[in-house]
């Protein structure tokens, strides 16, 4: 197993193990889609380094939070992440499966849960050259709705559940929220360009909640090559979104619903 550490966004010094997934757009991005309330209590399942958890914290977004991560290689790591920026008394590392956690054994029903999961199936696409990412990307250790069914489990009456995760599988993940009583209430894609397809999808859902949901204005991540609009120009410039994402740790409010009229 070979290691970096590398200061990432939040002034966070993260210990990556280069055998598995390293820290990328969509974690930052699922991080940033969270939207702040007073102190929650957080589950980040299927959490590999912890970045999600620390991002999280850092901004206030979570007063504490139990990391999920089966393999304990990584939820050894998640300690060692906590250590390094100061936050072992808020972040937890919890070698477990997400299809048998229950809310017992993070101490009981929580405001806030969060998932990367994976997204390709078993059967799908090359298998990985080593096991930390083959489990971090095919559904071997849990499937979208597994990780839907853990969030219900887990969430207090009205708790909060986000995920990120690939747009042509979001009828799996739908249908995984509405089993396990989480109603999508708001849905952001994610593209390279505005001409580009979506490359990602970012979901908010909420325990028991009425049905309807906000889609939002789709977030594009880069200024486009004016001749080739599917495609970033060079040298690649963010959006003023993008900017102001990476800036907050926050999406705009027009992508958050908070400008809606009453």
């Amino acid at each position: 197993m070979s290691e970096i550490i590398q200061e990432v966004n939040e002034h966070i010094r993260l210990i990556q193990n280069t055998d598995g997934l390293t820290f990328g757009t969509d974690a930052y991005l699922l991080s940033a889609f969270v939207r702040p309330k007073k102190s929650p209590v957080a589950v980040d399942l299927g959490s590999g380094t912890g970045i999600i958890p620390l991002l999280c914290l850092a901004r206030n977004k979570a007063a504490t939070c139990a990391a999920v991560e089966i393999q304990p290689s990584f939820c050894d790591l998640i300690g060692r992440n906590a250590a390094l920026n100061g936050m072992t008394q808020r972040l937890s590392p919890l070698c477990a499966d997400v299809r048998e956690i229950k809310a017992d054994t993070v101490g009981g029903e929580v405001d806030l849960v969060t998932a990367n999961p994976p997204y390709i199936a078993p059967a799908g696409g090359a298998r990985n050259t080593t096991d930390e990412k083959y489990i971090a990307r095919h559904e071997v250790c849990g499937t979208v709705a597994d990780f839907c069914a853990a969030a219900g489990r887990l969430l207090k009456h009205g708790g909060r559940f986000y995920c990120v995760f690939r747009p042509e599988r979001l009828a799996d993940l739908f249908g995984g929220l509405r089993a396990a009583h989480l109603e999508p209430k708001r849905m952001t894609l994610v593209q390279a360009t505005y001409a580009a397809a979506p490359s990602m999808v970012l979901v908010e859902a909420v325990k028991y909640a009425a049905p309807g949901m906000i889609v939002t204005p789709a977030l594009c991540l880069w200024e486009p090559d004016p001749n080739h609009p599917e495609k970033p120009a060079e040298p690649m410039v963010q959006t003023s979104d993008t900017a102001y994402i990476y800036e907050n740790c926050g999406f705009p409010p027009r992508f958050t619903g908070e400008n809606r009229k009453p």
